[in-house]
């Protein structure tokens, strides 16, 4: 008889998923949704835990029923093991989920989630087309959800765990967004180029503008300077006209400037960059684009000295799922969580370049 792990109801289960994988986790709805609670819920119940040689399938989590998970007595959770495995084996109640959740459960939760940040360890000695169990929870991660853990010990075997599985991306990234989130709060103090400090009014919006003025300027940028940059209800914060004028550029309050003007002062002709910041909306899309070329061929630039970016905190946040389709080609897409990633809407003018030309080096 296998030695079972303290039994941990699902609610358990569901509420320590999201601290285990916080925001800035890769694929983290994967691993704290409902169906994500469901699968470490049953391998828990019976027991499927490395070391155990006791297995999770697919089958476990969609024939579990509120009646068996009630069930807390080790002759129960193992017997339950054994009548999924058999065929017309008897579990009372209604299933928690039909037949055809087994693909999600395999390919999201599973291979694309838990198993993928190191949650869960897969059997590979069987062959793909194998229907017998082949997933058992890291020793670890099984040992966060004992119901008697609890306070500073749990956030500190937490940490441990999360020190252990997730890569220093992740992790770097995990944290950049918990420190968005305690923007959210107690606002945000800019150090703009120059040195000068200016607070901004709590809220994402003012954490991604930070982000773009602290880091993504003097990453992507050699000579980078502020001229503009506003908050919603159209406060602006800087304005600073003298470099602007330095380098031919009248900057009037319109509907069609963005959140941010940036310039990069280092080129001979300097590069003028238009940041849209979005937290929930507001992306350089293509009528902005055409608005802001618009004002700038009337100065008298060169379209090739104008660049436009739009802001995100994470690529799982709801304001990139939300604008990505809307974003001009000839635009730039950069997020907070990872600094120092850009992303190119290439536009296929001209000779389009073939495919291996593209290929980073």
């Amino acid at each position: 008889m296998i030695d079972l792990p303290p039994y941990a109801d699902r609610d358990l289960v569901a509420e320590r998923l999201p601290l285990i994988f916080p925001e800035g986790t890769p694929n983290r709805n994967y691993c704290v949704r409902e169906l994500a609670a469901s699968t470490v819920f049953a391998a828990l119940y019976v027991g499927a835990v490395e070391g155990t040689g006791c297995y999770l399938g697919p089958v476990h989590v969609y024939r579990m029923t509120n009646e068996q998970a009630a069930r807390a007595e080790d002759a129960e959770r193992l017997g339950y093991d054994k009548a999924v495995l058999k065929r017309g084996g008897h579990v009372s109640g209604a299933r928690w989920y039909a037949d055809n959740t087994r693909e999600p459960i395999r390919d999201e939760t599973l291979r694309d989630g838990l198993v993928a940040i190191g949650a869960i360890t897969r059997r590979e000695d069987l062959p793909t087309t194998s229907g017998k169990p082949r997933y058992a929870l890291k020793r670890d991660f099984a040992a966060l959800f004992d119901p008697a853990l609890a306070g500073e010990a749990l956030e500190k075997r937490i940490a441990e765990f999360q020190a252990t599985h997730l890569s220093k991306s992740a992790l770097a990234r995990v944290t950049i967004m918990q420190a968005g989130a305690a923007a959210r709060s107690d606002g945000v103090l800019v150090t703009f180029p120059s040195g000068e400090t200016r607070p901004l009014a709590p809220g994402p919006s003012s954490f991604i503008a930070q982000g773009v003025v602290e880091v993504f300027a003097p990453r992507f940028l050699e000579t980078p300077a502020v001229l503009w940059l506003s908050e919603s209800g159209n406060k602006v914060v800087v304005r600073d006209d003298r470099i602007a004028a330095s380098i031919g550029l009248n900057i009037e309050a319109d509907k069609n400037l963005p959140d941010l003007i940036l310039a990069d002062l280092a080129p001979r002709d300097p590069l003028i960059v238009f940041v849209e910041v979005v937290a929930t909306d507001g992306a350089i899309t293509p009528r902005r684009q055409e608005a802001i070329f618009d004002l700038t061929d009337a100065a008298g630039f060169d379209r090739r000295q104008i660049a436009f970016v739009t802001a995100y905190q994470d690529r799982a946040s709801a304001g990139f799922k939300k604008t990505v389709t809307q974003l001009a080609w000839g635009s730039f897409a950069w997020f907070v969580s990872e600094p120092d990633h850009i992303v190119i809407l290439r536009t296929g003018s001209g000779t389009c370049a073939s495919l291996a030309q593209l290929v980073p080096g």
